[in-house]
């Protein structure tokens, strides 16, 4: 493994991200969101009721910012705020039905979209690249756990 690959191998992860998110975003006739947004979405909708501080926690940057991310996507109707029945100082987030209609059809779009560009590769490299899927979930999950 030498600085070279390293540096192709992000370079290449981070174009298919952008080229993706782009793409797909354009298809649905939306703007796409900023990736702190986004990032915090897909958080919520992995850990519905998740807490802003736990938010905080799990993305690993400051409250303060959470809370500003929250607000504009409550603002923009894809964040739903409830006081925790518990501990009212607490507040749990929620997709909204608008926030998963639009992560469904960005997600229908961007899978359309590799399943086209897959399908122009040789054989070899697309299998090449769909046994790699697990192993760079597993990169994406390490890397989360080193912040």
């Amino acid at each position: 493994m030498t600085e070279e690959t390293l540096a192709e191998l992000g370079a290449a992860l981070g174009d298919l991200h952008r080229v993706l998110r782009r793409t797909a975003s354009q298809r649905t006739g939306r703007v796409a969101l900023p990736d702190a947004q986004v990032e915090v979405l897909r958080l919520v909708q992995r850990q519905p009721g998740i807490s802003v501080r736990e938010a905080a926690e799990r993305l690993g940057t400051a409250p303060n910012t959470v809370s500003t991310l929250v607000g504009e996507l409550t603002s923009a109707g894809l964040l739903s705020r409830e006081r925790d029945p518990g501990d009212r100082r607490t507040v749990r987030l929620e997709l909204t039905a608008a926030a998963r209609d639009r992560t469904a059809a960005y997600g229908q779009h961007r899978s359309e979209l590799l399943a086209a560009a897959l399908a122009q590769l040789d054989a070899a490299d697309r299998e090449r690249l769909l046994a790699a899927a697990p192993a760079l979930s597993r990169l994406a999950d390490q890397l989360a756990q080193q912040r």
